[in-house]
């Protein structure tokens, strides 16, 4: 930080705070995927950051569609209902022919779902090649605006943002406020119970790990608005969104929210001033640090004894 004015100090960590909220977005929407399935239903899925990237294809390939038929400016919508849609029915029968049969079983799902995640891959590889591809953006979605004349301001940013915050109030509503959503913490407390009631835990389970997943689909459609898709993406991001949700709080979407702000926000301002691997290194350090004196992380659920 020596050889900066202050006045350049406060740009640099504006510049890079907002930088940080489009890493906060994407993970925001993986950890939100996540913090449904691990944190409600305790599976550990490996194959998380491949559902992103079924996300990040669908829009890479409805973009090329777009730009040959001429409505560009129009597809990005429906990119990202398709790839919350084709992520969702993959994860519908993932969980029904693998995942059903691992549940209590957290070893046995985190390497059946590391075995997915390589096999995704090699299909991600085959289908559309090793090499990364970017999607085409909508005029609307290109350039900046500047709140003052040292700050550039991305557009697309400020979408996927939006995007962040829409979904993660459509999760918390559907959780906390839905009937579907009370039927599925009825299971995550006691499966026996809710089954002797009346619900139907196997399609509980089902649609909740679909839902997971779909919305890491989406995490991939706003992906592309900041970096291009390759066959191994999705793992750039698995380990920082299993970060977020375990320093959040497994089953708080509060948390989830909090964590994946404050980490984005530490490792884009200190990897500005250090190295990249020295930024990521810091901030893990520091989580480390607090999930000592915090282990059930920052938002802990309360629990009837």
């Amino acid at each position: 930080m020596f050889g900066y004015s202050m006045a350049e100090i406060g740009n640099i960590v504006v510049m890079q705070g907002f930088s940080g909220l489009s890493m906060f977005t994407v993970l925001l929407l993986m950890a939100l995927g996540l913090a449904i399935i691990f944190g409600q239903m305790g599976v550990i899925n490996m194959a998380h950051g491949e559902f992103m990237t079924i996300g990040a294809y669908t829009t890479v390939m409805l973009s090329k569609v777009a730009a040959t038929y001429g409505f560009t400016n129009y597809y990005f919508i429906f990119a990202i209902l398709i790839a919350f849609g084709l992520a969702f029915i993959v994860g519908y029968f993932i969980e029904f022919v693998m995942i059903r049969h691992l549940y209590k079983r957290p070893l046995d799902t985190l390497l059946a779902t590391w075995g997915l995640s390589l096999v995704m891959q090699q299909i991600f590889r085959s289908t559309f090649g090793a090499k990364e591809v970017s999607a085409e953006l909508p005029e609307w979605m290109l350039g900046s605006f500047q709140p003052t004349p040292d700050i550039d301001i991305p557009i697309n940013g400020v979408f996927v943002m939006g995007l962040a915050a829409l979904v993660t109030f459509g999760v918390y509503m559907f959780m906390f406020k839905s009937r579907w959503g009370l039927r599925v913490r009825a299971t995550v407390q006691n499966r026996t119970m809710a089954g002797a009631v009346g619900i139907n835990t196997a399609k509980v389970d089902r649609v909740t790990f679909a839902l997971g997943c779909g919305i890491a689909g989406i995490a991939g459609a706003a992906f592309t608005t900041i970096a291009s898709t390759g066959p191994t993406t999705g793992t750039l991001y698995i380990v920082d969104s299993f970060m977020v949700v375990v320093f959040g709080g497994a089953a708080s979407i509060v948390g989830t929210i909090a964590s994946a702000f404050g980490i984005a926000q530490a490792q884009s301002v200190l990897q500005f001033f250090m190295t990249s691997s020295m930024g990521k290194v810091s901030t893990l350090l520091a989580i480390v640090t607090i999930l000592m004196m915090k282990p059930e992380g920052l938002f802990a659920s309360k629990l009837r004894k």
